[in-house]
């Protein structure tokens, strides 16, 4: 079939050879059972396996530590690995020689929990952090002491092995060289790179803290403090970026991006976002875009820890994050050749309220809020980029022995197109033996794009030619993003091409099952090596012969069961998910077994069973062919069967938590909540829902800020449970200050005036709401 309207897209993958080979010897480590850590010139090596790592940023001491277990679940659900988390100095030393590691300050609770789910661990101890924390986490004692920070200063030293000593204390015996979950160490954080305001004089004197001074010299030192204080970890991480120093002699280089960037607001003659470059594939065994080594990239893996698993709302910044950016920025880095992704962050959190100083905040960002518009929010609600992401990370998890080994190529041109230009195809692929993945992204930030339409790939490979879709074109939605499989070994089968993209798959009563689903926009297709195949059948589609190819149409908008034999024998099913059913799809260990289960919450595992977590009270989950232990679900009626699916329909006692406005004036509300339905079991949280428009939204039980939020025109969800009491009339004060149009303050009065005038304001409460967010238990 011909079409002239079709784009056909080339790439040539001929004579693609592979060199992957042992190296960072330093960076190794064995526990006491002979598991090992190590690294090739392109992923980490997990007991002689390749072992596709995906950290999740998670800071204990922003969260409270009564809900850090099954947020930990929810992460781990969410396919998370590795959870790297700050050690804020003055989180714990705001008054000096006074450390404090209790309550949601106890890092070794933390840790522990996190052993408990099998979730390695990455310590990012500082003793500079950043994280938009106050100081960029130094006490303002230090402030007054006689030294330069950031260097190699004889009595910064001595505070910074006190520092190292203390937290060595909380995490003795939590090493991976102890058996314990802690895998690795992160000195300092973009050193010689960026700095932060010291915030004891900015908007005085507008003194920043220096990026540091030193070099790697520094980084040794305190590596070698760390080792004196017990901190001995297979793994030492530095932040590469912006020319930042992180020696391969001393850490592990990491690297990250963001599309979104507050700091560029910093300079007032900044009025526009740019288009960043973000969005294109790369090669990084090559230095290209936010990629500068100072060493040689083939021979050190390119890994992250600070994609923009979201980003925080500035002052000067005020924007509503796309959660498809996430995926998008995923599937690009990984496409370009990254085995390691680091979301920072993955959890948001609510930064703790100091003892001298009120607020432990940068000054750029809300007081309390550190929500991040991240995967996981301020108080454990999904977003959609948990969801999306989710979907990757058990494809790159389930398959890391064959697709950590392969390479990235770059179709002609790749690196060159212009970001703002929605025009050309953008895609990339990951190869070896001329099998692999087709990568594409129909994601740019900061631009209009447009769908996809009448799009072919043809690979050209050492023995053959591919094109995808065997005939005619595919479609892909607008800001979305896929992975394509071809030359795929289906259990003694060859798939030579499909326009699905692969999920996962699970042995489960003696067969293999696959998972792929329907990239938004996209029509399936499966096309086989007919001399590889006995039989398909297929539950809703068609199968048609030709050219020694079996091409199956699978009926799309649906979910379809495709049984395929090979000439072997051996037989497998081949599940093709909708798109909203690859974001409801769950995968999961219980008693020693894989299990799959379809439910649009959050779903927690752990050795009593399964929760769920929803802001419904009635919700539906659906098994799929008996791929679950019946026994989770041996409490529950069956309902409907559709699609292979069987529903289960479970409820709780609805809540119904009152609440009561008294006006104050214009912006500013006295509310009178009723959260005993707290008391309730099955009452996980309520969360108080605010729509308003303004500049700042600040929310006071008893006088005390417990939360607050820059108006991005998203809803303002507080969670109560843990920030008032369990009472039948909660006073909480919400006060919203305007945006000022045409703001100025004068201050030309003779005497000492100030006054403050504008030309309008822009005020409204649109709403209060109580959502109870619910939990089930099967």
């Amino acid at each position: 079939m011909k079409n002239s309207n079709i784009t056909n897209n080339h790439i040539d993958l001929k004579n693609q050879v592979s060199d992957i080979h042992p190296t960072l010897p330093q960076l190794h480590g064995v526990d006491p059972t002979g598991k090992e850590f190590s690294f090739t010139n392109r992923y980490m090596v997990r007991d002689g396996k390749p072992f596709f790592g995906i950290c999740g940023e998670f800071h204990f001491s922003r969260y409270n530590c009564d809900e850090w277990e099954d947020e930990l679940i929810k992460m781990k659900m969410g396919g998370v690995n590795i959870v790297p988390t700050y050690v804020v100095w003055n989180h714990h030393e705001e008054i000096k020689g006074h450390f404090d590691w209790s309550g949601n300050k106890d890092l070794r609770r933390f840790v522990k929990l996190c052993q408990k789910h099998d979730l390695d661990v990455i310590l990012r101890a500082g003793p500079w952090d950043h994280g938009e924390v106050r100081n960029g986490g130094y006490p303002d004692w230090l402030y007054g002491e006689p030294l330069v920070v950031r260097s190699n200063n004889e009595l910064y030293l001595k505070y910074a092995a006190r520092l190292y000593d203390e937290i060595g204390k909380q995490v003795h015996g939590l090493f991976f060289k102890d058996g314990g979950p802690i895998i690795g160490l992160q000195m300092e954080n973009e050193f010689q790179h960026a700095g932060a305001a010291w915030e004891i004089t900015t908007g005085t004197s507008n003194e920043w803290i220096p990026s540091g001074f030193d070099g790697n010299e520094h980084i040794k030192k305190l590596k070698e403090l760390a080792k004196n204080a017990g901190m001995d970890a297979p793994i030492y991480t530095g932040t590469g970026w912006g020319g930042a120093v992180a020696e391969t002699d001393t850490v592990l280089p990491l690297w990250g991006g963001y599309a979104f960037w507050p700091w560029v607001f910093y300079d007032p003659e900044v009025t526009e976002h740019p288009i960043t470059p973000e969005y294109l594939y790369r090669d990084y065994r090559y230095p290209t875009y936010n990629f500068d080594p100072q060493y040689d990239p083939n021979e050190v893996p390119y890994a992250a820890c600070e994609m923009g698993g979201g980003m925080t709302v500035f002052y000067d910044y005020r924007f509503k994050l796309p959660y498809q950016s996430v995926d998008a920025m995923t599937n690009v880095k990984v496409a370009s050749g990254c085995n390691f992704v680091g979301y920072y962050v993955y959890h948001g959190g609510s930064n703790p309220l100091g003892i001298k100083t009120p607020y432990l905040n940068e000054t750029a960002t809300p007081k309390i809020s550190y929500d991040y518009q991240a995967p996981l929010s301020e108080f454990g609600q999904p977003r959609a980029s948990y969801y999306r992401l989710k979907r990757e990370h058990y494809f790159f998890t389930e398959f890391q022995d064959e697709f950590c080994l392969m390479e990235t190529v770059l179709p002609e041109g790749a690196q060159d197109i212009d970001p703002a230009d929605d025009g050309p195809l953008r895609f990339s692929v990951r190869q070896k033996d001329g099998k692999g993945f087709v990568f594409i992204n129909n994601y740019q930030d900061h631009i209009e794009g447009s769908d996809k339409h009448d799009q072919a790939i043809n690979l050209e490979l050492d023995n053959e030619q591919l094109r995808i879709p065997v005939n005619g074109g595919f479609d892909l939605a607008n800001e979305e993003s896929c992975i394509l499989p071809f030359n795929f070994e289906l259990e003694g089968t060859v798939m030579k091409t499909a326009t699905v993209q692969l999920l996962t798959k699970i042995e489960r009563n003696n067969k293999q099952h696959y998972f792929f689903f329907q990239p938004k926009g996209m029509a399936p297709e499966f096309v086989f090596d007919a001399s590889t195949v006995k039989e398909i059948i297929i539950s809703d589609g068609e199968v048609i012969e030709k050219n020694n190819q079996m091409i199956v149409y699978p009926k799309s908008g649906v979910m379809t069961k495709m049984t395929v034999t090979s000439t072997e024998g051996k037989v497998v099913d081949v599940y093709t998910l909708t798109n909203q059913q690859s974001l409801d799809f769950w995968r999961f260990e219980y008693k020693n077994e894989v299990n799959v289960l379809f439910a649009p919450m959050p779903l927690l595992i752990d050795a009593s069973g399964i929760r769920l977590e929803s802001t419904e009270h009635q919700i539906t989950v659906q098994a799929i062919d008996g791929l679950i232990d019946e026994s989770l679900l041996s409490n529950l009626e069956k309902g409907a069967m559709h699609d292979n699916l069987t529903n289960y329909e479970l409820s709780v006692p609805k809540a119904t938590p009152t609440i009561t406005r008294e006006e104050i004036a214009k912006g500013k509300v006295l509310l009178h909540v009723d959260t005993t339905p707290l008391k309730q079991n099955h009452i996980k949280d309520i969360l108080l829902k605010v729509d308003y428009e303004g500049d700042i939204g600040y929310a006071f039980y008893n006088s005390e800020l417990i939360n607050d939020n820059y108006c991005n025109g998203r809803t303002w969800d507080i969670g109560l449970r843990h920030t008032v009491p369990q009472f039948s009339e909660v006073p909480i004060y919400v006060s919203i200050t305007p945006i000022r149009e045409d703001f100025k303050v004068k201050s030309d009065s003779p005497m000492a005036a100030r006054s403050e005038e504008n030309t309008g304001e822009i005020l409204s409460i649109h709403e209060i709401k109580l959502t109870p967010v619910y939990e089930f238990n099967l």
